[in-house]
């Protein structure tokens, strides 16, 4: 049953996640804006690039990322003190993983010429990748960061310093591509570096609301930096399948992504420009998908299903009302949204006509994404996190398997590849939305033994 109060209340945590998310996407946008300015080969190569780094670290951003949910459930039992030792336990995950992230880096820096990429788009995704991976243990504590103050429904505050981020981030990539204001032109190593130091810069921002003294003493701050055995056991039995789902999905993404782009430059500059435009439909989402973990863990934390089943309600209208909203504008102006990345005095319309095509595909599945993150974001809040990765794997892999047989062996054209990937998330979100209706993650026993330590 829909309750106005649980829809007010879920858009008052919401609307400053979906205002952070779309900071980011708002940089991201802006990145391959300015790198269209050089050629279509720069766009398409930030695009392997980033995806690829993205898939080095999804796995720990994963991990770190449950601290939403973790410091949720101890925030709705009333558990203050923990909440803070749930970050520095997460600090800590961060600076062990380092080592291996310098194994993956080394590992995956020849992936693009292995996937048939041509040569001249190697050499740009892998100093777009390199430069990324230099700065990975801030992304990860940033993930754990930004977790904790949604978890304590403070996500004001990650709206604040990823919008001051993302206004640090625009003009230092301006000036590291191009070589304005003194900086050296690196082309597209200074989007990537302009993206490290601003995640650095975000991390000082964090910092001075943590350490504020009204947050300080109201959650006990001075007493968390130790290690607690508890609650890491707890992170990682909990985080570790969160982890596991989001390195599936990114991973296989990430691989399809560069089987597409196998067909040809115009191919992948098409996929690059189309994915820009879905994130503004999937990053809001993603907004909305953190609000309902945080609001869930703590119903779950004070045992009270009855606002937790009003809360999957209001979720569900405000992103289904979003993306059908969003998906409309996509059909009808899908040609003059391709056109925006036209570089000039360059033929685009190679680019611009399959781009828009693929645009129909998009505006189908953007609807799938909001059943998507909506089950997920109360799954993964209720700490159904094994469910979810097992699901998500499965059906990650079987998409996977299916691309690579059609790009590689029966050798399909790109838009019946490009319907395929959308037939996976329409799958995905039924899969999802059947779980959700079902009573086995609710139960009380397994909402009890998900809270012990």
């Amino acid at each position: 049953m829909l309750s106005t109060g649980q829809t007010r209340e879920l858009l008052r945590m919401a609307l400053p996640m979906v205002v952070s998310q779309s900071a980011f996407a708002l940089m991201v946008f802006t990145d391959r804006f300015f790198l269209s300015r050089i050629d279509a080969l720069h766009i398409a190569s930030a695009l392997g690039g980033g995806v690829t780094f993205f898939v080095s670290v999804s796995l720990f951003i994963g991990i770190m990322s449950y601290a939403t949910a973790l410091v949720a459930q101890y925030y709705g039992s009333g558990q203050l003190e923990k909440c803070p030792r749930v970050l520095t336990q997460g600090a800590i995950m961060a600076l062990a993983c380092q080592p291996l992230l310098l194994v993956i880096a080394w590992g995956m820096g020849g992936l693009f010429s292995a996937m048939g990429h041509p040569p001249e788009q190697v050499v740009l995704e892998r100093q777009y990748y390199f430069v990324m991976m230099s700065g990975a243990f801030f992304a990860l504590l940033k993930a754990c960061v930004a977790g904790y103050f949604c978890g304590i429904g403070k996500t004001r505050v990650v709206m604040i310093t990823d919008v001051l981020g993302v206004l640090i981030n625009i003009p230092l990539t301006w000036a590291l591509i191009f070589g304005k204001l003194g900086f050296p032109e690196l082309g597209i190593r200074g989007a990537a570096l302009a993206t490290v130091i601003a995640t650095a810069c975000s991390l000082l921002i964090y910092a001075a609301f943590y350490f504020n003294r009204i947050h300080r003493e109201r959650f006990h701050v001075a007493d968390s930096f130790r290690f607690d055995p508890g609650i890491l056991r707890r992170y990682v039995r909990l985080g570790l399948p969160s982890g596991f789902e989001t390195f599936v999905g990114a991973a296989t993404f990430n691989f399809f992504l560069l089987l597409f782009q196998s067909y040809g430059i115009a191919e992948g500059a098409a996929m690059a420009i189309v994915f820009n435009w879905d994130m503004l439909n999937y990053v809001p989402l993603i907004g909305l998908n953190i609000a309902i973990t945080s609001m869930i863990g703590r119903y779950v934390g004070a045992r009270d299903m009855t606002r937790a089943g009003q809360l999957i309600a209001a979720g569900f209208t405000i992103a289904l009302g979003f993306s059908v909203v969003l998906a409309l504008f996509f059909v009808l102006f899908r040609y003059e949204l391709m056109m925006v990345f036209a570089t000039p005095g360059e033929d685009f319309s190679e680019i611009a006509s399959l781009g828009a095509r693929m645009m129909l595909g998009m505006a189908t599945y953007v609807v799938a994404d909001a059943v998507i993150l909506v089950c997920s974001g109360v799954l993964r809040g209720a700490g159904d996190t094994r469910w979810l990765m097992n699901t998500s794997m499965s059906l990650h892999v079987l998409m996977l398997v299916a691309q690579y047989v059609m790009i590689k062996h029966l050798e399909v054209g790109p838009l019946v590849s490009w319907w395929g990937f959308v037939a996976m998330l329409l799958a995905l979100a039924v899969v999802y939305l059947l779980r959700l209706r079902g009573s086995t993650w609710r139960q009380p026993s397994r909402l009890a033994r998900v809270m012990a330590d």
